[in-house]
């Protein structure tokens, strides 16, 4: 594909800080950000409050084709609608985190997703952030990194994230739930967290969130200069 501007896919493990990271990165160089997972949570929150069987593959697959995913920014913050409400909020909460697999693993709600975030990084001057960007959404991505941290880092950092907004978990079941996603994003059937031979892999265990944007930020401007 020739583009005049790149696409930088982002991809990585649970709370390696692909989210905060790719944010600012977007921010910084004047890029679109899409967060991929963002719209798998969207889908899986809109199908539990409907009371939908998430191992249903028709039921939620269609629930996905009939529902508006945008990425707006309100007040400097970047918000994710579904169906014209915000749930920024609401699709990171544990429940949802635990409910999400059935969905992300259904293949025609990946098949839906990933048309909609080609559409959206067709043009480049995209930071795009997820498990499968590099791979299956955009495989000729120009820059592709792959964030990486130890397990216990990421979960002390999930489980502060989740601490500040109040939420009553433990560190021992944040690190086993991240575990034990580690282990499903690894082995799904289709999306799975891979690297690819061109990735250009970062370990965040020992960097702050400042140095892991000024990272990043340098590899894209060697790539593009």
């Amino acid at each position: 594909m020739n583009r005049k501007t790149p696409i930088v896919a982002i991809d990585g493990p649970v709370g390696v800080g692909k989210s905060s990271v790719a944010r600012t990165l977007a921010e910084k160089l004047g890029f679109l950000y899409i967060d991929t997972g963002a719209m798998y949570r969207a889908v899986t929150l809109k199908a539990m409050r409907n009371d939908l069987p998430l191992h249903d593959t028709n039921t939620v697959a269609e629930l996905a084709r009939n529902t508006r995913l945008q990425f707006i920014r309100k007040a400097g913050i970047l918000k994710i609608l579904c169906d014209n409400e915000d749930v920024s909020e609401a699709i990171r909460s544990p429940e949802v985190s635990a409910a999400i697999a059935p969905v992300a693993d259904n293949p025609a709600v990946r098949q839906h997703l990933v048309a909609l975030q080609q559409a959206m990084g067709r043009e480049g001057n995209i930071v795009m952030e997820g498990r499968d960007i590099g791979t299956v959404v955009f495989p000729d991505a120009e820059i592709k990194i792959y964030l990486d941290a130890d397990p216990k880092i990421r979960a002390q950092r999930r489980y502060l994230e989740l601490q500040a907004k109040e939420k009553e978990v433990t560190f021992e079941k944040t690190l086993q739930d991240l575990i034990e996603r580690d282990e499903r994003d690894a082995n799904r059937p289709v999306g799975a967290l891979k690297k690819t031979p061109e990735s250009i892999v970062v370990d965040t265990s020992n960097l702050t969130q400042d140095e892991v944007i000024e990272k990043l930020y340098q590899i894209v401007m060697d790539s593009i200069r």
